[in-house]
């Protein structure tokens, strides 16, 4: 089948489109569904269900027009107790499993802390400062003391003239960009100099410098490879095996990669090299919270119930409501606001005291909890020595 061209959108109509009525985006959501359908046919289409909230007001909606649509659930093995059990009660998923375990894939990639492109961008620029001094057998003893240019990557660094032309010898791969964001050493106009000589108003919005203690030779190793390994990867293959193209209950009010992929795409992206429709991509939190509440649909247990937390009387909450909120109740659950991957640590730094999800789960999931935060070499996780890393030598105050 012929690729569709992707349209061009534009931000004033995405933003349009979340500040509809839930009623509209109901009635766009399923139009977006009828066409991905009509488009592979329902044979050709799955729901991509996790067992949370967004996938189980999508799967809802997909099963009151198609009611025998295919659900697909990723065991990863990482999900809540409770997940794992509601998704059983669903008639019609097919649960697929990763080829790793996530033990195998910290040991191999490294841990998810900070956030998917923090951790994206460390392990790459790792990875390729490794094989730089690895090819150059540079010395490094060299430029230890100072705190500007390339100093704190560990206590025995690189001289940063030598990085530079190693910089600009590998120019245009993704590693060397990301190394140079770690660094300092990109500037605004995409030029890679030495970190020093750029003032602070020229360095690039992209810079990643306050991250640059996590390229010490003593960090723990993090990456952003866990969800690929654990969630894509299954999907990605069942896919080919199966020739079903997948919808997902991604939100662009979730991050700006997220909104950047709807620009690009829209919701239906029949044109990408692996067809995905996000039909809820216009939703916001609360329009999911407002579904479930509305039509009192059954989610999984550990996320409690949905109750009002307040009035909203004109004072808009950016963080929780996003900004098309303006005179509906603010809703929550009593239990977990997201689930996901019990042990993902993306986000957890900045969560308030008290409200974590490690210390949650103290409470919550003593057994599990307890195995994350057991060292290593006793067989557990290393969790704990992990974070206690992170929050001495980077001050992330991650609580647990």
């Amino acid at each position: 089948m012929e690729k569709q061209e992707a349209p061009k959108r534009q931000l004033w109509e995405l933003q349009s489109m979340q500040a509809a009525p839930l009623s509209v985006k109901i009635a766009l959501t399923k139009d977006r569904i009828r066409e991905w359908v009509n488009q592979y046919g329902e044979d050709g289409v799955y729901v991509s269900f996790s067992g949370g909230k967004d996938s189980t007001v999508l799967l809802t909606i997909a099963r009151e027009m198609y009611p025998d649509i295919k659900a697909v659930f990723v065991d990863t093995g990482l999900e809540y107790p409770e997940i794992r059990d509601f998704v059983r009660t669903w008639d019609n998923v097919e649960w697929l499993k990763p080829k790793l375990t996530f033990k195998q894939v910290i040991e191999k990639y490294g841990y998810p802390f900070v956030s998917k492109e923090v951790a994206e961008c460390v392990y790459a620029a790792k990875k390729y400062l490794t094989k730089v001094l690895a090819e150059q057998n540079l010395d490094r003893q060299t430029d230890r003391q100072t705190d500007s240019g390339i100093s704190g990557i560990s206590r025995n660094t690189v001289n940063s003239v030598d990085l530079l032309n190693t910089l600009n010898r590998d120019k245009g791969k993704k590693s060397t960009l990301r190394l140079a964001r770690m660094l300092g050493m990109l500037a605004k106009d995409g030029s890679y100099q030495i970190a020093e000589s750029i003032p602070n108003k020229d360095k690039s919005m992209f810079s990643m410098v306050k991250y640059k203690f996590l390229l010490a030779e003593d960090a723990p190793p993090i990456s952003n490879l866990c969800c690929s390994v654990m969630k894509k990867s299954p999907t990605h293959n069942y896919g080919r095996k199966t020739g079903r193209k997948p919808m997902t209950a991604e939100m662009a009010s979730e991050s700006k990669l997220r909104t950047q992929k709807w620009l690009q795409n829209g919701c239906n992206g029949f044109h990408m090299k692996s067809p995905k429709s996000t039909p809820m991509a216009f939703w916001t939190e609360q329009d999911v919270l407002l579904y479930i509440y509305q039509n009192k649909i059954p989610i999984a247990s550990v996320y409690g119930e949905v109750i009002k937390e307040k009035e909203v009387d004109g004072q808009l909450d950016f963080e929780d409501l996003g900004i098309f909120d303006l005179g509906l109740p603010m809703l929550k659950t009593t239990g977990c606001k997201r689930t996901g991957c019990m042990f993902c640590g993306f986000g957890c730094h900045l969560e308030k005291p008290g409200e974590g999800r490690f210390e949650r789960m103290k409470l919550t999931h003593p057994k599990q909890y307890q195995w994350i935060m057991k060292p290593w070499k006793d067989g557990g996780l290393g969790y704990k020595e992990v974070i206690d890393w992170l929050n001495e030598h980077g001050g992330l105050n991650i609580m647990y």
